[in-house]
């Protein structure tokens, strides 16, 4: 079993003295779950998770899975560059109630793809969650190849892979040789349609905090067959994929849901907010 088809990589809401803020939090996720959203990625890159301390992501898992309470898959991004670490926080989400973990490829130490394989397999073993792996070169500095992905897809709760990789020949390579049960989900919105075609389930989104009914509609036009309303729809929000990457994510997102009268903040440094040109030009882009 997926965890759904349309997957919101949910942003951490801040308040004007930069701590977590639950009541935006739950209004957020009311937002999302109200406009195509099929389930939760959270304390992922788009969550910033590398400036949550331990007690802030325990309180995201926490008011997570209580406001969700069930009604779609919630995931935790538990991964970090430290097994041992990811191992303490894959077990901390799991007694929160968290419906799956997201383990993000090693960063900064830069692991070869033995090391890249035994990080996950014992990350697994330690677990009885379903996982979801995170391959992004662009922000990890190292690729787990095609050929590791489907060794791993072997282990029987790694069940999927979010591809950022922008590799569609990858892509098509982990679809072949997997077994049919294992999911590979696009990490790149504007890829949404193309990884689809050659066999994808779904997205890991964050254009979907702004256009999530519109994402969903698109992905369920192409898997109902009518490539052409599919098609029409992926060209119309092009714009807004792309666009909410023009600064490093989520500064645009966040600015998008205020200008969308969702306040969720501002984001923690060492992001900073979008400057006033990219907030004029995001505007025309999210207006039209």
């Amino acid at each position: 079993m997926h965890f759904g088809h349309v997957l919101t990589a949910m942003v951490t809401p801040f308040d004007a003295y930069d701590q977590i803020d639950l009541n935006k939090m739950t209004k957020l996720i009311e937002h999302l779950l109200n406009n195509g959203t099929e389930g939760l990625v959270i304390t992922g890159t788009t969550g910033e998770s590398p400036v949550l301390s331990l007690e802030e992501t325990e309180m995201v898992y926490d008011h997570v899975v209580t406001v969700v309470n069930n009604r779609v898959p919630v995931l935790a991004g538990t991964g970090t560059n430290d097994t041992k670490k990811t191992i303490m926080l894959t077990r901390i989400a799991e007694n929160y109630g968290v419906d799956g973990i997201m383990l993000v490829a090693p960063y900064y130490n830069r692991p070869n793809q033995a090391g890249l394989y035994e990080h996950f397999k014992q990350i697994a073993q330690a677990t009885t969650l379903p996982i979801m792996l995170y391959n992004i070169p662009g922000r990890c500095s190292v690729h787990v190849n095609a050929e590791t992905i489907i060794r791993l897809s072997e282990i029987d709760n790694i069940i999927a892979v979010k591809e950022a990789c922008g590799n569609l020949d990858q892509v098509a390579t982990i679809i072949s040789q997997t077994r049919p049960d294992f999911y590979v989900y696009s990490g790149d919105d504007s890829l949404t349609l193309p990884m689809l075609a050659i066999g994808s389930i779904g997205i890991v989104s964050v254009a979907s905090h702004i256009i999530g009914n519109e994402i969903n509609e698109m992905v369920t036009a192409f898997l109902e067959g009518n490539t052409k309303k599919a098609t029409a729809l992926h060209l119309k929000n092009f714009p807004i994929m792309t666009g909410l990457f023009m600064a490093p994510s989520p500064a645009p997102v966040k600015a998008a849901l205020k200008l969308k009268g969702i306040d969720v903040g501002s984001v923690r440094l060492p992001l900073v907010d979008l400057s006033e040109a990219e907030l004029v030009k995001l505007k025309q882009i999210i207006n039209g």
